[in-house]
């Protein structure tokens, strides 16, 4: 028998850094053939547009959580297809706003229809140090990717002080005292993932709080023109606080630039990916309320046309 895919999940909340780790773990593959599912809530994908490996596979599955009913058809569809890609790695990363609690009745499923083709090899969780203890007391999600994962890796560890690190370390082991913590700078860790068996015990098949009912509102700005650094920020500060992530790509006076946005930082990196026109994903805290006061702000500090949709 063929030697199984290693199926790897990789959880954690908006902007925690999930892509810049699996950018890193890309390149520590480059003998191997790899593909990426790659689950974001809104309409149009930004994190597939940053990853990039040669000869990669790439399903992008939006419009909600691949844990959904919203998507769960499409989430088996594309392990089932991949089983056949004679793959070594298969990695799924989820949504921000994911609750991975119910992966293995997807798991399952693959096995009726392709059989026992995945050796899945658990979810690493990534955890936002800089925002990560005012996050897990406002945002349950944050909480259940903790219970289920099986690595935690701390990020922007440089970022913090010892203080806030251990503040951190111990509200994780909280929730979680099994789990192994590892720790983070730019997607980098001294730990080898790929040759541990990160899983203990199972915790598949607990019930799950994804429903259709509880997705937030997602929605994409797109604007045709050039317009200064200055003016974006100003825009994004004052919309930003309704907000659990704006990302994505504008074209500024000093050129083309990816976006992003996690609690109050925002970030800028020039970029020349993205295609061309500026498109930025917003995904509210506060559902559709947010449509006035982003035209509001628009209107007033920019004063030209964009789209949201």
């Amino acid at each position: 028998m063929a030697n199984k895919t290693k199926l790897y999940l990789l959880t954690g909340f908006l902007g925690s850094g999930k892509t810049t780790f699996l950018t890193r773990v890309l390149e520590d593959l480059e003998d191997k053939k790899v593909a990426v599912i790659m689950n974001e809530f809104g309409k149009v994908g930004i994190d597939g547009t940053i990853i990039q490996k040669e000869g990669m596979e790439l399903i992008e599955l939006n419009r909600g959580s691949i844990f959904c009913s919203c998507l769960q058809l499409s989430f088996v569809s594309a392990l089932v297809e991949l089983a056949d890609r004679d793959l070594d790695y298969v990695f799924v990363e989820s949504s921000g706003l994911a609750d991975p609690s119910n992966i293995g009745d997807f798991l399952d499923a693959v096995v009726v229809a392709k059989g026992e083709v995945y050796d899945y090899r658990g979810a690493i969780c990534i955890v936002d140090g800089v925002n990560f203890l005012d996050q897990v007391e406002d945002i349950e999600t944050v909480e259940r990717q903790l219970k289920f994962a099986h690595l935690v890796i701390i990020s922007k560890v440089d970022l913090i002080g010892k203080e806030k690190l251990e503040k951190v370390k111990s509200k994780i082991r909280e929730i979680n005292n099994k789990v192994e913590v590892v720790e983070s700078i730019n997607g980098n860790i001294d730990y080898n993932i790929l040759e541990e068996n990160i899983i203990e015990g199972d915790w598949l098949g607990e019930e799950s709080t994804n429903t259709p009912e509880n997705r937030p509102k997602t929605l994409t700005l797109t604007y045709g023109e050039e317009l200064t650094k200055e003016k974006l920020t100003q825009f994004l500060n004052r919309i930003k606080k309704d907000c659990y992530r704006i990302k994505g790509f504008f074209n500024l006076e000093d050129g083309r630039n990816q976006v992003d946005v996690v609690g109050r930082r925002i970030d800028y990196k020039p970029t020349d990916k993205g295609g061309q026109v500026s498109e930025l994903v917003i995904i509210s805290k506060i559902g559709p309320q947010i449509i006035r006061p982003i035209f509001n702000a628009w209107e007033e500090i920019v004063g030209k046309e964009m789209k949201l949709r």
